[in-house]
């Protein structure tokens, strides 16, 4: 058998220790070997036995690391990913990608130039929730779709001092929940024609973008995707409406509060949302309402395949294309909100 794959990750905040560092550690065939981290002492709280550094290049330069993984801010994805790149390391980067799609296109020529992977952590391609939606889209039971909403809403009035609520390259909200909105969205339609998109700063004090509303445009049917910070009471997540009925969940996929908790992935339960979706149709002449369980979501999926890129050849789990794909619409989305206008999607 091969050799667990070692793994270097950078940045150990919020999205390093809750999500990577668990995921990595909970897939077979992968170690978690290195955390780049000015405070090792956190680092090894959770991990005694992986070793820290201050320095990336120091990570990047080890010939005992295999993968990297970026975990830093946004506006740093681009020379980290180029940086680890040169040093041979296959890359996984956290969303977005990029700030810019002139920078993610340059991190795709380097990752060619290298021959090695480069891939983007869409995570939320493995909520149950949407993996519920995606097959009952795919099976045509709700027939043709004619609307989609997918909210993604919180309610967190205070504008907190964190890089991501801070306004500069990459910050705000459409940088941060847009391209799982995006990514979900293209994975179950594909492009659309056009892009329209709403970004505004709505809390008091707000200094990046807290609000979002994008409208995708597709022949048949329209995409509406929304995010908010002022959102007590709405607990939608996805509402899908076709000619043959509705599909409605509300609540988001459990498995980021089993992280925040602790739970360990893969642990019993690990997954499993309780709170069933609700599929509308016609029977009889009225309608009815069934309850729709939701499919068992597992964000080790996305590793254990980009394990198998690595290792096998076969494709990683999101591809440069796809990566580049939300880039672009995450740009066209801003520009849409600037020029307040739809914008085509060549």
């Amino acid at each position: 058998m091969n050799a667990p794959l070692r793994v270097a990750l950078v940045g150990y905040g919020f999205v390093g220790k809750v999500f990577h560092a668990p995921l990595i550690q909970a897939t077979p065939g992968l170690v978690l070997h290195t955390v780049v981290s000015r405070d090792a002492g956190k680092v090894h709280a959770d991990w005694p036995d992986v070793q820290v550094v201050d320095d990336p290049d120091a990570a990047f330069a080890d010939p005992a690391v295999d993968v990297v993984v970026i975990a830093s801010p946004n506006d740093s994805h681009a020379p980290l990913a180029m940086a680890a790149l040169a040093q041979g390391k296959h890359v996984v980067v956290d969303k977005p990608f990029t700030v810019t799609l002139t920078e993610a296109r340059d991190v795709v020529d380097a990752a060619r130039r290298a021959g090695r992977l480069v891939s983007v952590f869409q995570n939320r391609r493995w909520d149950g929730d949407f993996l519920t939606v995606q097959r009952l889209v795919g099976d045509g039971t709700l027939g043709r779709v004619a609307e989609f909403h997918s909210h993604f809403d919180r309610f967190r009035p205070v504008v907190q001092d964190r890089w991501r609520e801070h306004d500069a390259p990459g910050g705000g909200l459409w940088y941060d929940l847009g391209p799982h909105l995006i990514d979900q969205t293209v994975q179950l339609f594909g492009l659309p024609e056009a892009i329209s998109v709403d970004i505004a700063r709505l809390r008091d004090g707000a200094q990046a973008p807290d609000y979002v509303h994008a409208t995708l445009r597709y022949p048949t049917h329209r995409a509406h995707l929304h995010a908010g910070t002022l959102v007590a009471g709405n607990g939608l997540r996805f509402a899908v409406h076709g000619t043959r009925g509705s599909y409605l969940k509300h609540g988001l996929d459990v498995q980021e509060d089993q992280l925040r908790a602790g739970v360990v992935p893969g642990a019993p339960g690990w997954g499993v949302d309780t709170r069933a979706g609700e599929r509308v149709h016609e029977r009889g002449g009225r309608l009815v309402s069934e309850v729709a369980h939701a499919e068992v979501g597992d964000y080790r999926r996305y590793y254990a395949a980009f394990r198998d890129a690595v290792l096998e050849g076969t494709a990683p789990p999101v591809t440069p294309q796809q990566a580049l794909d939300v880039m672009r619409l995450i740009e066209l989305g801003v520009r849409s909100s600037e020029e307040q206008r739809s914008l085509p999607v060549d």
